[in-house]
């Protein structure tokens, strides 16, 4: 009997040289291997040291994760790989825009929703609204697929945001 292993999603903070080129290299080991990348955000974390990082979530089995890491470190720009996901408690957040086009009763429920998700309307006209919902990957998820019968029109996420819990930093 061959044994499969589960295959889990991880969320990934690098930390690297803000230079020309370095996100070009990270997803290169990506697409070069045919890992899929989820979601990512880049963003400078550390002027004075020249300092961005990249959050990435991906899927794999344990052995393509530590695969996806070990290839991760061996890059030049990179300073540390930390795996959010099996290394402690940690906080993930997704912003996402959500423009949703109606009238009548199901205008009045796209805003009975956002109100339960806690999103915010940040643009409104007479036949549309664009909502803003900040949560976990599953509640923008959730968000989203509850709009659809609503008049969902367009959408864009921010890719996930995501930091260690505790005194500790990357």
């Amino acid at each position: 009997m061959i044994k499969h292993e589960e295959i889990q999603r991880h969320t990934i903070a690098v930390l690297v040289d803000n230079e020309s080129g370095v996100l070009a290299r990270v997803i290169g080991l990506f697409s070069g291997r045919g890992y899929n990348i989820e979601s990512l955000t880049v963003a400078e974390v550390n002027a004075a040291d020249n300092l961005s990082r990249i959050t990435i979530v991906t899927s794999g089995t344990r052995q393509i994760i530590e695969q996806i890491k070990n290839q991760l470190r061996r890059l030049v720009p990179v300073h540390k790989v930390s795996d959010l996901t099996i290394e402690g408690p940690h906080v993930g957040r997704e912003l996402a825009l959500v423009k949703v086009s109606s009238t009548g009763e199901k205008r009045v429920e796209s805003l009975r929703i956002a109100d339960i998700f806690r999103a915010r309307a940040i643009d409104s006209t007479n036949e549309s609204f664009v909502f803003e919902v900040v949560g976990a990957t599953e509640k923008v998820d959730a968000f989203i697929k509850l709009m659809e019968p609503l008049g969902l029109v367009d959408v864009s996420r921010t890719g996930v945001a995501a930091i260690a819990r505790g005194a500790a930093a990357l």
